[in-house]
């Protein structure tokens, strides 16, 4: 079995939901000795994706209080084009839940894959960090 899936191994029918937020390259630097990114790397610029959403919605600063429903499909590999894709999933008066697709561009390939995707929970705060109504929610 070959150390990287071949393009026949992960195709894919789906197609990417939410606006494309972030587009990263997975560096040396971003992976464990075997040549996987790590899975931390990923969360983070997942994070990072939601996070762009997050702060246009609250216009202004929103803290990450929660990560929801994680699910790593397939291994994201030196060179791989991260590309994280994020919707809004609800919106309540102080908190934003943001669905987020993060999908692979495989290096010297035409293939993409969806890798993992989550829900990432982000209150809106405020100068003190104390939670705060998001424009349009009262108090």
């Amino acid at each position: 079995m070959p150390d990287r899936p071949t393009p026949e191994d992960e195709t894919s029918a789906d197609t990417p939901h939410g606006e494309l937020s972030i587009r990263t390259v997975a560096m040396p630097a971003d992976a464990n000795p075997a040549g996987d990114i790590f899975g931390g790397w990923l969360l983070s610029q997942m994070d990072v994706a939601g996070g762009i959403i997050a702060h246009r919605i609250a216009l202004g600063r929103a803290a990450t209080i929660a990560v929801d429903a994680m699910k790593f499909h397939q291994p994201v590999f030196v060179g791989d084009i991260l590309c994280c894709y994020a919707a809004v999933a609800r919106i309540g008066r102080t908190s934003i839940a943001v669905r987020v697709e993060a999908w692979a561009e495989r290096r010297n390939s035409t293939v993409r894959v969806k890798v993992t995707e989550g829900t990432f929970t982000y209150v809106a705060i405020d100068e003190q960090r104390q939670p705060r109504a998001l424009p349009g929610r009262g108090g």
